[in-house]
C-alpha cells in the first residue's frame, strides 16, 4: 500500500515536473522571437511620442475611456503653456498690447471652470506681446505644441471635448519611471521600453538594459538654441550628444543595434529659417538650409561611434506624424531582422 502511494506522488511530481519544464521552454522561446526595443534620449526628445504612435498603428489605438484621461492633460497643457508665456514677458521685459489682456494673465492661474475661460486664452494669444515672447521661446521652457493647442482652444474648450489621436499626440506628460508596451507588427512580436529622459530618470535606465534587441535614440533636431529642463545652463542639443556618445560606447551596448531618429523635422524646418545652428555648433557653414545642416548634425551624432565595426543606422522623424513613424519603423523592423540573420551567421 506505501509502495504504491510513494509511486503515484512520483508520478504526479513528474507530471508537475513537465508541465513547469513545458512553461519554462514556452518561455524561453517567445523571449528567443520577442524584439526588445529600449527607447533612449534626453528629456522631451520625441520617445514618449513614439510610444504612443505604435499604440495608434501596431495596437488599437486609445479607447473611449482612454481618451477622456487625456482631456485634463490637453486643457492643462493650454494652462501650463499660457503660465509660462506669461511669466516670460515678465522676465522678458515685454509690455501686454493690451492693459486689459494683463488682468486677463493674473487670473489664468486660478481657472476653475476651463470652457467659459476660453475667451480669455484666445484674447492673450492673439496679444502682440504674448506673439514676441512667443518668437522667443527659445529663451525659456514652452512646450513645442503651444501654437497648436491654441489654434485649437475652441474645440479644446467644448463642453463635449475628446481628444483625438493628434491631440493625444501633442500633448506633454512628463515620463516617470519605465513605460513597457507590447504588439505585434507582421506576425513578430515587439516590446516597446520608454523611461524618463530627465537627468533624475536616467539612473533607471540600467535596469532595462538586459535582452535589449536594439536602442532607438531620439534627439531633437529643432533643440539646437535652446536649454534643458532641468538646468538652463544647458544646451538641449549639446547634452544630447553627450548622451548618445555614452549610449553608443556603452559596454551594455557592445553587440546591440543603434537606430538614432533625428526627430522634430517640422520644428527644425521652420526654425532654420530664422535661426542658424552656428549658435551651437561655430564651425558650421552651411547656412539657413534644411537639408545641409540635418546632415551636418547626423555626422556630427555619427562620429561619435568609437567602435568602426558598429553600424549606426539613422532616420529623420517627426513623431507627431503617424504616416512617417510608419515608413520610419518599416525599416527599422528590416534593419533589426536582417542584424538578427547576421547574428545566427546566416548571411
Amino acid at each position: 500500500m506505501g509502495s504504491c502511494v510513494t509511486s503515484e506522488r512520483l508520478e504526479k511530481e513528474k507530471m508537475k515536473t513537465r508541465i513547469i519544464d513545458k512553461e519554462i521552454r514556452k518561455d524561453q522561446t517567445k523571449k528567443e522571437n520577442l524584439i526588445r526595443l529600449l527607447l533612449l534620449g534626453a528629456g522631451e526628445s520625441g520617445k514618449s511620442t513614439i510610444v504612443q504612435q505604435m499604440l495608434i498603428i501596431h495596437k488599437e489605438g486609445f479607447e473611449y475611456e482612454e481618451r477622456r484621461k487625456f482631456i485634463d492633460v490637453v486643457r492643462g497643457n493650454v494652462t501650463q503653456c499660457m503660465f509660462n508665456l506669461v511669466e516670460a514677458m515678465s522676465k522678458l521685459g515685454i509690455e501686454y498690447e493690451n492693459a486689459t489682456n494683463q488682468e486677463y494673465a493674473l487670473e489664468i492661474t486660478k481657472l476653475e471652470n476651463f470652457y467659459k475661460s476660453k475667451d480669455k486664452f484666445k484674447t492673450l494669444w492673439e496679444d502682440n506681446g504674448i506673439q514676441e515672447a512667443y518668437s522667443r521661446r527659445n529663451e525659456f521652457q514652452l512646450d513645442d505644441s503651444a501654437d497648436y493647442l491654441f489654434d485649437n482652444i475652441d474645440r479644446i474648450a467644448a463642453d463635449d471635448f475628446i481628444p483625438t489621436d493628434q491631440d493625444i499626440l501633442m500633448s506633454r506628460v512628463r515620463t516617470t519611471g519605465i513605460v513597457e508596451i507590447d504588439f505585434y507588427y507582421e506576425s513578430i512580436s515587439f516590446s516597446m521600453i520608454d523611461v524618463g529622459g530627465q537627468r533624475n530618470e536616467r539612473k533607471k535606465w540600467i535596469h532595462c538594459f538586459e535582452d535589449i534587441t536594439a536602442v532607438i535614440f531620439c534627439a531633437s533636431l529643432s533643440e539646437y538654441d535652446q536649454s534643458l529642463f532641468e538646468d538652463e545652463s544647458e544646451n538641449r542639443m549639446r547634452e544630447s550628444l553627450l548622451l548618445f556618445d555614452e549610449v553608443c560606447n556603452s559596454r551594455w551596448f557592445t553587440d546591440t543595434s543603434i537606430i538614432l531618429f533625428l526627430n522634430k523635422t517640422d520644428l527644425f524646418r521652420k526654425k532654420i529659417k530664422t535661426t542658424d545652428p552656428k549658435v551651437c555648433f561655430p564651425e558650421y557653414i552651411g547656412g539657413c538650409d534644411f537639408d545641409t545642416a540635418s546632415e551636418f548634425i547626423k555626422d556630427k551624432f555619427i562620429s561619435l561611434n568609437k567602435n568602426k565595426e558598429k553600424e549606426i543606422y539613422p532616420h529623420f522623424t517627426c513623431a507627431t506624424d503617424t504616416d512617417n513613424i510608419k515608413f520610419v519603423f518599416s525599416a527599422v523592423k528590416d534593419i533589426i531582422l536582417q542584424n538578427n540573420i547576421k547574428d545566427i551567421g546566416m548571411i
